[in-house]
């Protein structure tokens, strides 16, 4: 039997290598439903070449393109925010690829979740912006949440067959991106395309930024509190720049498990879309002799300050985290239009969390007022 996965984000980074596994093991999966929210373009052709059941362009102008183009198939074709989730609440599939960028995804994850049906989580931000209530809609309807990021399909890989031995902490790498080592007298003049310039992984434009800035690592670390059911004390951040060991966990009896790799982000995605089960691929293997060394240090979080602003939301909790995920949102925006600098968007981020109302325990509702508050006051910032 053959998986019928649904990518939500099938254009992106992670939509994409998705479809290269998938291809590769068309044995085993088939892409079921795939979903854009404005490149059209792309969409079209991935459901050309993959024959979905469902294809959803969230832009509601780009329908009439999309519909169009695939009228000589049977793909049935669905437009506009909503449509994302009324697909998800089908039962048509047998696992959701979340990956579509930012809050955007919250809304479809939930309503897969709903639906009964394990979600392979690319979306981080879906558990930083509404964590407690995602776990427990997960838990209420007894449905795995496997996660696709890296440095969290290594924790989940490290804790298979440790259920009843207790975590001491968690350490999660970070490559410390493309400016590791440098100051603010040099952050200062940086601009959209060299912050793009990943080091080690191949990344969509707002991921790639975040891990500029180290925000990836913050939401990194609240994504972790909430999948692994960790106190914050419990999580560490230590900077890796050869990406071989993906994350780390320390049992209370002080031994370690490792997940290490080269930095390939099929990997993961493949463990999650194959989960429980490990398959054979042609990837790239790691040589030990290269590199020869493998490096730690602590980040630098008095030039990075998005961590520290992270770290912060983190043991807040309530709605902070949401409120820094939507203020990190319009300003890296803000950055990838070259509106503001790339030390403004720290400044923005942390001016939103300094002026929205903090709710210690939000309900759904009140998540998404934050979550709009948070937006507007941080979009007023750049206009000013």
């Amino acid at each position: 039997m053959t998986k019928r996965i649904a990518i939500f984000g099938s254009t992106g980074s992670i939509g994409t290598q998705a479809l290269q596994v998938i291809a590769a093991n068309a044995d085993k999966f088939t892409a079921e439903i795939l979903t854009a929210h404005t490149n059209e373009t792309l969409l079209i052709k991935q459901a050309l070449q993959f024959n979905p059941n469902i294809v959803v362009i969230a832009d509601d102008s780009k329908y009439a393109k999309v519909k169009e183009a695939l009228a000589g198939t049977p793909i049935k074709v669905f437009a506009g925010e909503k449509a994302l989730e009324e697909v998800a609440a089908m039962n048509c599939y047998d696992l959701m690829l979340a990956a579509i960028v930012g809050y955007a995804g919250l809304k479809p994850t939930l309503q897969a979740l709903d639906n009964g049906k394990p979600v392979a989580l690319a979306n981080k931000e879906t558990l930083v912006v509404a964590g407690d209530i995602v776990m427990q809609k997960a838990l209420e309807k007894k449905v795995p949440l496997i996660p696709v990021d890296s440095e969290h399909s290594a924790i989940f890989q490290c804790l298979v067959g440790e259920g009843r031995n207790k975590i001491e902490k968690i350490i999660l790498t970070a490559s410390g991106g493309p400016f590791l080592g440098k100051k603010p007298n040099f952050l200062v003049n940086v601009k959209r395309d060299h912050a793009l310039q990943h080091p080690n992984w191949s990344m969509g434009a707002k991921i790639s930024v975040d891990s500029a800035t180290l925000m990836n690592k913050g939401l990194e670390m609240i994504e972790a509190k909430w999948l692994f059911n960790l106190q914050p004390d419990q999580i560490q951040v230590l900077v890796h720049p050869q990406s071989i060991i993906h994350s780390l966990v320390q049992f209370e009896d002080g031994s370690m498990k490792a997940q290490m790799g080269l930095p390939d982000m099929k990997l993961p995605i493949q463990y999650a879309l194959a989960f429980p089960h490990r398959i054979p691929n042609d990837f790239p293997r790691y040589d030990f002799k290269k590199p020869a060394t493998l490096t730690f240090e602590d980040p630098d979080m008095k030039t990075f300050r998005n961590l520290s602003l992270a770290i912060n939301a983190l043991y807040k909790g309530g709605n902070m985290p949401c409120i820094l995920n939507a203020a990190n949102e319009i300003a890296v925006f803000a950055f990838l239009r070259n509106r503001i600098g790339f030390l403004d968007m720290t400044d923005l981020v942390e001016r939103t969390m300094d002026k929205i109302q903090f709710i210690a325990n939000p309900t759904l509702e009140q998540y998404y007022e934050s979550d709009g508050e948070a937006r507007n006051f941080a979009a007023s910032l750049i206009q000013m």
